[in-house]
């Protein structure tokens, strides 16, 4: 019956700039603008799959840092990071050490990256792996991960 989150919100301080970061991203369309409630709304992933909205000052003009993830096929991982990096965002890996070598989750499994947007915001870009979930192993190197299923390691950065 369920199929998924379909929308999140989150508040930033000028929404005509945020507007402007989000829609460059991979995966993200604009929707619609609403200026007098000063929200821009966006389809993630596809028109009718997900949405993403931001709203000025709302509900406080104190911004509060959240974080939310944008699934990508793990074929488009790579694809993705370069075309964040060209709009000259630092992308970096869970543990921020910006080595060049993403880490896995082993509960999920899943690899990932992570940006901040212009009010702190962590946006990241997430590829579920078709391996076995191993919940006891701790968040490792994904070169470790491909080892430990018997595959050369892959080059993200």
């Amino acid at each position: 019956m369920i199929n998924g989150i379909f929308e999140t919100h989150i508040n930033v301080l000028n929404f005509e700039e945020s507007s402007d970061f989000y829609k460059k991203l991979p995966g993200i369309s604009p929707l619609y603008k609403d200026e007098g409630r000063k929200s821009t709304f966006f389809w993630v992933g596809g028109e009718g799959k997900g949405m993403l909205g931001i709203r000025e000052n709302y509900p406080s003009k104190d911004v509060q840092r959240q974080h939310f993830a944008i699934s990508v096929d793990l074929d488009n991982l790579k694809k993705t990071a370069i075309e964040v990096k060209k709009l000259g965002i630092s992308i970096s890996n869970f543990f921020e050490d910006n080595s060049g070598e993403l880490y896995v989750f082993p509960f999920m499994p899943a690899v990932s990256f992570y940006f901040k947007d212009p009010n702190g915001h962590s946006v990241e870009y997430i590829s579920m792996l078709d391996d076995k979930p191993l919940p006891d192993k701790p968040i490792m190197k994904w070169s470790e991960w491909e080892k430990l299923n018997d595959r050369l390691p892959r080059d993200i950065f």
